[in-house]
């Protein structure tokens, strides 16, 4: 008799052929030019359950250019594991053809030339058109929105989120948790919350002052769907006051939580749940020591750290689901689920190349009637990208926006050194492409964006490298507190990523004169995106569209000064 752990590693194993086979083939089609909507969205249903994940979309509403990361560094026992692996070794890991189209949506290498020959990806009209036609084959799909929706454009911070939340509306969800929402400030967040028409779940959104789970957002939602009854329970970014400035949701406290986890776990199976989702902004890393440790879960719907899986990570008898960002992807999970068990799933992650996926006409009307009242300055241009250069942020280290706007900052400040926050967000621009002014907020664009001036000693830098590299680095992913490394401009240094903390970072220089760092000297560093409320200065996105402008054409020389030691 075939035991449950024994049927899921099977389905798994099933899923690895598949995964291998059918990705690679549809790249095969796409290179070959002949790739169809139909065979993108091709999907034997199976099972009663079918679950739909879209996660970090970061504001995005029209189709993007978006350049997978060089570097995902992995640490401790996460080493060498997926996401961890990136380029040719991604490719080998998951029978991915080079070339095709699965070797570009997926990896960063030869992004430029596959970019060219396969167009844009994503646009929250084509998403419409994915989640539409699952829905057709599955009307009671379950669509699961991860987070990282109403923050990262133009349109988003001038409405407040709010062309977001009509979009997405449009969308039909049934449920989302969140992270950087919660920079919109708490009183716009509960305004939000009040009005959505479908659940707002967050099990870890606890009352700070009471240390209570918080009345705004439920940590749970019951659905019947298939004959089945599955409940789906929210995991908020568990560090917002580390990660983002306490004071804009001084009201709430977050955190892992692993015992109220399991407690809300127990509560929905006792209530007769034969499914248990977790719709997770823990960060992929968090996801799996979780499902190691907290019983009951089924399935993990994973955000935050922007990784795109075409096959689940299976912890124990949980699997993991990663769905990319900014719009690039729709994951769709069918499972079997009989006598409160699931006994094997299918999955697919949809890429949505916007030249193959025919846009809903309802959505993108709304979408466009939502940009129509900024069209002038979203579409204003203030500069060209060189022949030689790729926009583009997306890795554990300096990408060439994150350069770009620390040489801005160091030029239009005035300063030594300048420090840009290691966030994920920001599409990519290709060579030779115009420099709008929606681009730069794209990249920029957030509630606390101040570009801050001030004097900093060499010590003081040192320790704000470390304590940094420290959130990176941690061997355990439950101290992973942040996102990727402080950007650096006019600084080289050296970082040895399995050094205690305190001893990773060396070897720092300055680079316009190329003598080391003193520990006792003062140096002018420019900065943006600090935690301080009172901080004081220009806003980020003027900062860089005054430098733009200044260049006219903006080159940006690959980045030597950051030297990484691994293993």
């Amino acid at each position: 008799m075939i035991s449950r752990r024994d049927f899921l590693q099977a389905s798994v194993a099933a899923s690895a052929i598949v995964g291998a086979s059918g990705f690679g083939n549809w790249g095969r089609l796409a290179a070959q030019q002949s790739l169809t909507q139909d065979q993108l969205l091709d999907f034997d249903t199976y099972g009663n359950v079918t679950l739909i994940h879209v996660t970090d979309i970061h504001g995005q509403l029209k189709p993007i250019w978006f350049r997978e990361p060089e570097i995902n560094i992995g640490m401790g026992e996460y080493r060498g594991q997926v996401p961890h692996i990136t380029g040719a070794d991604f490719r080998r890991a998951y029978g991915i053809e080079d070339q095709s189209r699965s070797h570009y949506a997926l990896t960063y290498d030869d992004f430029q030339a596959l970019g060219q020959a396969y167009g844009k990806m994503g646009g929250l009209d084509r998403v419409a058109t994915v989640v539409n036609q699952i829905r057709a084959a599955r009307p009671d799909a379950l669509l699961l929105d991860g987070g990282d929706t109403w923050h990262g454009s133009y349109t988003c911070y001038q409405t407040q989120g709010q062309d977001m939340v009509n979009a997405m509306n449009k969308l039909r969800p049934d449920a989302m948790t969140f992270h950087w929402e919660f920079t919109l400030g708490s009183d716009r967040v509960r305004e939000i919350v009040g009005d959505l028409p479908f659940a707002a779940l967050g099990a870890n959104v606890f009352d700070a002052e009471w240390d209570e789970p918080a009345e705004d957002f439920a940590p749970f939602k019951m659905f019947e769907t298939g004959g089945v009854k599955v409940a789906v329970i929210g995991q908020a970014f568990p560090y917002m006051p580390i990660a983002n400035p306490g004071w804009m949701f001084p009201e709430y406290s977050f955190g892992i939580r692993e015992e109220r986890m399991q407690a809300v776990v127990d509560e929905v199976r006792t209530a007769g749940a034969e499914l248990v989702v977790c719709l997770s902004h823990n960060g992929f890393d968090v996801d799996k020591k979780m499902a190691s440790r907290v019983d009951g879960i089924d399935v993990i719907l994973s955000g935050h750290t922007h990784d795109a899986l075409p096959e689940p990570a299976l912890v124990g008898e949980t699997i993991i689901v990663a769905s990319g960002s900014n719009g690039k992807f729709v994951s769709r999970v069918d499972l079997d689920v009989r006598d409160g068990r699931m006994m094997g799933f299918r999955h697919k992650l949809i890429p949505i190349f916007s030249d193959v996926i025919a846009p809903d006409a309802d959505m993108a009307a709304s979408i466009d009637a939502e940009r129509a009242p900024f069209a002038n300055q979203l579409g204003e241009v203030i500069g060209t990208v060189a022949d030689d250069t790729l926009l583009y942020r997306r890795g554990n280290f300096n990408g060439s926006w994150d350069d770009l706007i620390c040489q801005a900052l160091i030029e239009e400040r005035d300063a030594d050194i300048s420090l840009s926050p290691g966030v994920r967000w920001g599409p990519s621009l290709m060579p030779g492409e115009n420099i709008t002014r929606e681009d730069i907020w794209n990249v920029t664009s957030m509630t606390y964006g101040k570009a801050y001036r001030t004097e900093m000693t060499g010590e003081f830098i040192h320790t704000v490298m470390e304590d940094v590299a420290d959130n990176l680095c941690n061997a355990d992913p439950y101290y992973q507190q942040g996102g990727d490394m402080v950007r650096v401009g006019g600084m080289g240094y050296r970082i040895e990523v399995d050094q205690p903390i305190g001893s990773r970072i060396t070897d720092m220089t300055l680079l316009s004169t190329g003598e080391a760092i003193d520990p006792a000297k003062s140096y002018q560093v420019a900065g943006w995106a600090s935690v301080n409320p009172d901080t004081e200065g220009p806003q980020i996105w003027d900062v860089v569209e005054s430098y733009i402008a200044r260049q006219g054409t903006v080159s940006v020389p690959p980045n030597t000064s950051v030297s990484v030691v691994s293993g």
